[in-house]
């Protein structure tokens, strides 16, 4: 490969990675005011979150494009296509998490000003922000290439379950208490569900940045205790 052809590939693929960077920005921004406007009853603010959604489906839709005419153009091989089909299915992912956070803020949207919200969100919050890191941190993995950073985040999932079943278990108390809380749980159950599929995108992104910088895929199940810090190499 000529050294123009090498400088016009390494050009394509930082467009690609700049706008992946963007979707991730902006998939962090959707959740984090997805979760203000539920916590505070800010239906403006929900109503925000559902607005940025196109932006998210537009930069992934480019991402796609960008990507498959870099393969089409360029046939690359080894690591070279692994960061383009990598970029492919990380899109995917983060597009799929803006809209997860999106539906939190349909839910906040449908709840209104029920101020028995904000005591009750608290362990969504606490998700939230869990989801947020994982997030952050498989996304400044990609950003490094740093699979050891991939690997803590994929292991780390299941604390997200942990918490998920935590809130289940106290909207399941506070619905048995008082059957008229049955409606409003239920939107909190399915918030809480969102959440905790954002941490499994998250995961997926960590799977992904393994694949690209060894070429192998890391197993189906996540290992557990002494077993999690067993990481599959090349070679």
């Amino acid at each position: 490969m000529s050294e123009h052809i090498v400088k016009s590939y390494d050009a394509e693929l930082k467009s690609i990675i700049a706008l992946l960077s963007q979707m991730g920005a902006i998939s962090l921004q959707m959740l984090s005011r997805a979760m203000d406007s539920l916590t505070q009853l800010d239906a403006g603010l929900a109503r925000s979150v559902v607005e940025t959604d196109p932006r998210l489906d537009a930069l992934q839709r480019e991402i796609e494009d960008k990507a498959v005419a870099t393969i089409a153009r360029r046939q690359p091989m080894a690591v070279d296509l692994r960061e383009l089909v990598g970029a492919i299915r990380i899109a995917g992912d983060l597009e799929r998490t803006g809209d997860l956070a999106k539906n939190i803020a349909k839910r906040a949207i449908v709840l209104g000003v029920d101020d028995r919200v904000p005591r009750l969100a608290v362990g969504l919050k606490h998700m939230s922000d869990l989801a947020a890191r994982q997030l952050r941190d498989v996304l400044e993995a990609f950003e490094g290439r740093d699979i050891e950073r991939a690997h803590a985040v994929w292991t780390r999932d299941s604390e997200l379950d942990a918490l998920e079943d935590s809130v289940f278990r106290d909207l399941l108390t506070f619905m048995m208490e008082d059957p008229r809380n049955i409606s409003f749980c239920i939107h909190l159950l399915f918030c809480s569900k969102n959440i905790e599929r954002i941490g499994d995108h998250a995961t997926n992104i960590a799977e992904t940045v393994h694949y690209i910088a060894t070429g192998m895929s890391l197993p189906v199940n996540r290992p557990k205790g002494a077993d999690a810090g067993s990481l599959p190499t090349a070679g």
